[in-house]
């Protein structure tokens, strides 16, 4: 990786602040920073990948989950490894800045040690330098670009529209981006992207006739080679997400036209073709072991930071499929050597994005500073501190996430809360404060409606049943995305392994068992129904922030989380303090 001294000297000025010194310094930092990044080129097809920014455009800290199960035949394959069993699996030494970025081990040291990562115009100077010597090289976005930030909500997505463009995006699928509306979706697909991002997606029709509402596929021409990317949006957007955002498109996998596009573009000439998808892992694994033709899946949507290319075999060959993590922290790079017509070879490097070893783009930079200048009030108005680390990121539970279920409970009254167990989300370092961009980083999304629900045991059960059922389903094909919902005041047992309805079990409430005909107060956010949109809650953040006003300090946390049947030895748990 080639960086000029004064680039160098910018990055290094906040050490030389604290008291190092930049003449003994510079050489070491410069030396590590271009072993790091360097990647020779290899081949002639390129593709730059990154996915699930979550409207990430500064730097941040994300901490790697802890619980990241496998259950069935997923048990102790990739995705499904935390800490030391995927370091070994990867061959990461631990200690180091990868064993960093990849886990959550001894994280809040890590972090304090190695700075914060990702932002766009780290990222910028990093695609740049890729992209310098890989000729027609094109930067793939996997979605969930347009959420996930105080400024993305405020501009109903135009800071990450204006960033993508800035940053040389050629092709793009969704998922979040559907939760700003059919109409705001269309007005940026064919307004601002219009002949320069390739918005594509094969399995979003249209709900009347399926007729397909984007492209799905584009062609391109790299150094003389014809190569596809096909699109595959998050194939239950209208379930995880508000039917009401996309009333006239359906989702969906269908893998028959999966097949049938690949038929189409390799009938076309393409000697590469690359799914561009937002399935998440295990569903991408699955579609790799039953189509032909695709060379590679790009994947995204469940946040897995995956260093090393999962090889599925086929009826037509071989599959790799990989997963570039999320907010900003990684840059994918695949190169393909291409001969004869077919990729012969492949080389792939997953990037930690380490914000203090990569000169910020100026040109990125500025237009960032531009975004934010007429909220930064707003966005750093300090709300509370925090003692412990906050962190969302999880299977059962995250310690933001109980901040946030300890507010509803606290502010609406209520005995049990139940909150979305999403994985976008910052984390925040022991003594940081939280401000109001860090609380919208846990909830800015376009329905944030807060209720109060009067519930049934029975019901209870059979929500906790039903959002088990869609992350523990030992047929990825209807794993619909996400991690379970985060419960408040509650505690309960759960065996992943059983079947549907059978795998939550001793709901207590203050330690009495939860009665199937007895009503308890439950509040919650985020509805997916219209009736709740139409009810019109409290936003969430307004609930947090009085929340946070009222504790000033927030204590380190205590989890609560499910007694978990099953994984003795599962290398996708490893419970810990923090």
């Amino acid at each position: 990786m080639s960086l000029n001294r004064r680039d160098f000297l910018q990055a290094l000025a906040i050490a030389s602040a604290g008291g190092l010194s930049l003449q003994s310094n510079f050489v070491n930092a410069q030396s590590t920073a271009q072993k790091f990044y360097d990647l020779p080129k290899f081949g002639n097809v390129h593709f730059l990948h990154f996915t699930d920014c979550h409207a990430q455009l500064m730097p941040i800290y994300f901490r790697e989950p802890n619980v990241n199960l496998g259950i069935g035949t997923q048990e102790g394959k990739t995705p499904h490894l935390v800490g030391e069993y995927f370091l070994k699996a990867n061959g990461i030494k631990a200690g180091t800045r990868d064993a960093h970025a990849f886990t959550y081990l001894d994280y809040v040291a890590a972090a304090q040690n190695y700075g914060k990562m990702g932002g766009f115009a780290h990222m910028a100077t990093l695609i740049k330098q890729m992209k310098a010597n890989r000729p027609g090289a094109l930067l793939l976005d996997g979605g969930d670009t347009w959420q996930g930030s105080g400024t993305a909500l405020w501009t109903n997505g135009q800071d990450m529209v204006d960033a993508a463009l800035a940053l040389g995006v050629d092709v793009m699928t969704p998922h979040w981006e559907m939760t700003l509306g059919e109409k705001r979706v269309m007005e940026i697909v064919n307004g601002d992207f219009k002949g320069k991002v390739s918005f594509i997606a094969q399995n979003i029709k249209t709900a009347d006739f399926g007729d397909a509402v984007f492209n799905p596929y584009v062609m391109k021409v790299q150094n003389g080679i014809q190569v596809a990317i096909i699109g595959q949006a998050f194939p239950y957007t209208p379930i995880a997400n508000p039917r009401y955002f996309t009333p006239d498109w359906t989702f969906g996998i269908q893998e028959e036209s999966m097949q049938k596009t690949i038929e189409e573009v390799r009938s076309k000439g393409a000697k590469v073709v690359v799914l561009l998808s937002h399935n998440g892992m295990d569903v991408d694994l699955k579609m790799a072991s039953r189509v032909r033709g695709l060379d590679a899946i790009l994947g995204g949507h469940t946040h897995d930071g995956v260093p090393i290319p999962v090889k599925v075999k086929n009826a037509g060959g071989m599959t790799l499929v990989t997963n570039a993590g999320s907010n900003s922290k990684f840059l994918g790079v695949l190169d393909f050597d291409v001969k004869g017509g077919k990729p012969v070879d492949f080389r792939y490097k997953l990037f930690p994005i380490f914000s203090n070893m990569i000169p910020a783009d100026p040109a990125m930079n500025k237009l960032i500073a531009k975004f934010r200048a007429p909220y930064e009030a707003k966005l750093n108005e300090k709300l509370a501190t925090t003692e412990g680390l906050l962190y969302r990121r999880g299977n059962f539970n995250g310690s933001f996430d109980q901040l946030i279920l300890d507010g509803l409970m606290a502010q609406k009254n209520a005995e049990i809360a139940f909150s979305p167990g999403f994985r976008w989300g910052t984390s925040l370092l022991p003594g940081q404060a939280i401000t109001r961009e860090n609380l919208l980083d846990q909830t800015a999304i376009t329905y944030p409606y807060t209720t109060v629900t009067n519930m049934t045991g029975e019901t209870i059960k059979t929500i906790l049943e039903d959002v088990a059922d869609n992350l523990f389903n030992p047929d990825p094909y209807y794993q619909q995305g996400g991690d379970m919902v985060r419960v408040g005041g509650m505690q309960y047992t759960i065996d992943p392994a059983q079947t549907a309805g059978k795998r939550i079990t001793d709901m207590r409430l203050n330690g009495k068992p939860i009665e199937a005909s007895k009503t308890y107060k439950v509040a919650g956010w985020a509805p997916v129904s219209e009736e709740a949109k139409n009810a019109g809650g409290e936003a969430i953040w307004d609930v947090m922030e009085r929340h946070l006003r009222d504790v000033k300090v927030v204590k380190a946390i205590k989890l609560n989380e499910p007694i978990i049947k099953g994984v003795s030895n599962n290398p996708g748990m490893a419970p810990i303090s923090n």
